[in-house]
């Protein structure tokens, strides 16, 4: 009998847990995240507005609705985070209040097209910086010049953006003055995005120019030596040694001669120097890489920089108004490095720069000079720059087949 009422027992018990097992389970109600930006702004009712010139901090976030007390103590937040003085008139700002009491609790401010500094009117005042997620798409440019390299990159689909990053590679090999009906550039590169919007060209990996049935190609190669990363298909660097000018000039007061009468002295005597007028304190650059042999008064010449290159070239900068940044004998320079500003000193008329240029000693003509290639890439890397070579080539020839494709599919 006792079996009986312990089996009986059992029965019920289960059938009790089976019961329970069948209700539904009541559910835990889950928020929904909080935003990358640190509030949900979908909860507010925004007012669009932008920076006034001259409009200081406190003042804005007072126009914006935020009392005085909470505007400096959000200026007293900031601290090292955000640099309230450093606010651009015309930036777009943001105010976020509730809807019912229009008590402001976030102000948005667009650092630029990245960053967001996010200030957070209520409860403890704080702020903090966002940084919209950047995405990076690979891209490819077939650009065949009809009218102007702008108007046809624009109208292959291409950011005229990329117009700066080739002419930056290509500045001593085409010239982008010079372009003519039907040369073509070919880019692989990559293009940075924001919100679905281009904010920039990143890393051009690929890059080939064709005029008629001659190509010049610059392959991205890093060596790691911090110098150039760009070569052509023959390990070549893509730049030449020198610049074209060490400065930009308003025109050229005196040019190379070696019977000049000096506008000071009156004396009949070579000018083996190219004379760039240019207003005072003008930036002037190192046409190339090379350490600095002299900074210091040159009698005449006044404040004066000479560069040794290499072991043919020399240049001389004079009359400058000061020296640039750190510019001492025994310092290494890059080419394009400011190292110094133009002036008067010495014996001059007017602000200028007298810039020489020597070959084993002696001066040659700066604007017929024939600048020599910059050093080619090393040798131990040569192997993996011509695969690298093959791979883009391959990479371009498979995306423009791609292209026109996709073309004959749209039409």
């Amino acid at each position: 009998m006792r079996k009986h009422l312990i089996f009986f027992a059992a029965l019920i018990m289960a059938a009790v847990s089976c019961a329970r097992h069948g209700e539904a389970e009541p559910q835990e109600e889950t928020e929904e995240p909080i935003p990358p930006i640190g509030f949900r702004a979908e909860d507010f009712s925004c007012n669009e507005n932008a920076v006034r010139n001259g409009e200081t901090f406190t003042g804005l976030m007072h126009r914006l609705g935020v009392g005085m007390d909470e505007a400096y103590a959000l200026a007293t937040a900031c601290d090292s985070t955000f640099d309230v003085t450093k606010m651009r008139a015309g930036n777009a700002v943001r105010a976020y209040a509730d809807s019912l009491t229009q008590e402001v609790s976030y102000v948005v401010y667009d650092m630029d097209r990245i960053r967001q500094a996010v200030f957070q009117c209520r409860d403890s005042m704080a702020v903090w910086i966002y940084e919209k997620p950047v995405v990076m798409n690979r891209r490819y440019a077939d650009v065949r010049i009809s009218s102007s390299l702008w108007a046809d990159m624009s109208k292959a689909g291409s950011s005229p953006a990329l117009i700066m990053k080739l002419s930056d590679i290509f500045a001593w090999t085409v010239d982008f003055f010079g372009l003519q009906k039907d040369d073509r550039f070919r880019v692989i590169y990559d293009e940075r995005e924001v919100d679905g919007e281009v904010i920039g060209i990143d890393t051009v990996y690929f890059a080939r120019f064709t005029r008629e049935d001659d190509d010049i190609y610059a392959i991205m190669y890093d060596q790691g030596d911090g110098g150039n990363v760009y070569w052509n298909e023959k390990g070549e660097s893509v730049r030449r040694a020198f610049l074209k000018a060490p400065l930009e000039f308003k025109r050229i007061s005196s040019g190379f001669s070696y019977a000049r009468k000096h506008p000071v002295t009156g004396q009949v005597r070579p000018h083996t120097a190219v004379d760039y007028a240019a207003p005072t304190g003008t930036p002037v650059v190192a046409i190339g890489d090379g350490t600095v042999l002299s900074a210091g008064w040159a009698g005449g010449g006044g404040n004066t920089v000479k560069i040794r290159h290499n072991s043919v070239y020399t240049t001389s900068y004079m009359h400058l108004s000061k020296y640039g940044p750190g510019i001492k004998a025994g310092v290494h320079v890059k080419q394009g490095q400011v190292i110094g500003y133009v002036g008067m000193t010495g014996t001059a008329t007017g602000p200028h720069l007298d810039f020489r240029v020597y070959m084993n000693g002696q001066a040659v003509n700066p604007l017929t000079l024939e600048s020599p290639s910059a050093e080619p890439i090393k040798e131990e890397f040569r192997a993996a720059l011509d695969s690298t070579f093959h791979v883009r080539l391959a990479e371009m020839d498979s995306l423009a087949t791609m292209v026109a494709d996709t073309l004959d599919v749209a039409l």
